[in-house]
């Protein structure tokens, strides 16, 4: 019966370990209260001002707001995470609200994005439009016309579909579209330097290969941000502000890369990316 027992409880407890090890543990890097572990760069202006409260929270929202500005002026703006990450899942949820700004591009209707493998805002230049990244774009129906989301626009950068280089700027998904002030989740794998995907509402939209520092749509830049063909293993997180308000919640990471040794308490069935230096043992 000893023995029976024994087993029954090392059967117990490599279950509880199994089902610890895969549960996945999302990471809120937005904390509904406050600007916190976020650095904003607009155009024009050096990283950290916050031109206009352009970004604040709302009801637990992250929004993007232009009641301060009497024109646009092309006052692109993005909001960076702390942290660079490499491989990882990234999901919000995203609306568009009211009107566009004065003077906003016609383009910008309803449009805002995801920028991941990012520089740094203390990078940027003071005049630099865009972070030299991998843009998933965020956008919005008019209403009436097709329009997808979660597609892919390439500032700075190009990547590998297919086989073949793109170096088109924006290349769009197979998404449905929506239109009017409803919420839309969207989704993005990023699996270091080899493949990122996109969801819309949970629907694989759109997958590509080899994000690297290529071509143009970047200007102001007054350091020149990698080479011509560097592979992106990682970058920055940021969201966009490019002329109409948008609001964003439940922003939330899940870290595919730490250890992968099934003897460490930290360990995870799901990570794709060993990292032994974060591996934490029993004493």
């Amino acid at each position: 019966m000893r023995i029976f027992l024994n087993l029954l409880f090392l059967s117990l407890s490599c279950l509880t370990f199994a089902q610890k090890s895969s549960k996945e543990q999302w990471q809120s890097i937005f904390n509904g209260k406050n600007l916190d572990g976020w650095t904003v760069k607009i155009r024009h202006y050096p990283a950290g001002e916050n031109f206009g409260n352009t970004f604040r929270v709302e009801d637990r929202k992250m929004v993007v707001r232009y009641d301060a500005y009497p024109s646009f002026d092309e006052r692109f703006g993005h909001i960076f995470y702390k942290n660079k990450y490499s491989y990882y899942r990234i999901r919000l949820q995203y609306r568009f609200v009211g009107e566009q700004a004065k003077n906003g591009p016609g383009w910008a209707y309803r449009n805002s994005g995801i920028m991941i493998h990012g520089q740094t805002p203390e990078s940027m230049g003071k005049d630099q439009d865009f972070p030299v990244s991998i843009e998933v774009q965020l956008l919005g129906g008019n209403g009436k016309d097709p329009r997808t989301t979660c597609n892919l626009c390439t500032p700075g950068t190009n990547v590998v579909k297919d086989g073949k280089l793109l170096t088109q700027h924006c290349i769009n998904s197979n998404s449905d579209t929506y239109h009017g002030d409803q919420w839309v989740t969207a989704e993005v794998l990023v699996l270091g330097d080899s493949i990122v995907k996109h969801y819309a509402n949970g629907k694989e939209v759109l997958s590509y290969e080899k994000p690297q520092i290529g071509g143009g749509n970047v200007s102001g830049q007054e350091i020149t941000w990698g080479t011509d063909g560097m592979l992106l293993q990682e970058g920055t997180i940021s969201l966009q502000s490019e002329s109409h308000p948008v609001e964003f919640r439940k922003i939330e990471i899940l870290d595919l890369k730490g250890c992968m040794d099934p003897q460490a308490s930290n360990y995870r069935s799901y990570y794709v990316k060993s990292d032994p230096s974060m591996c934490k043992y029993k004493k």
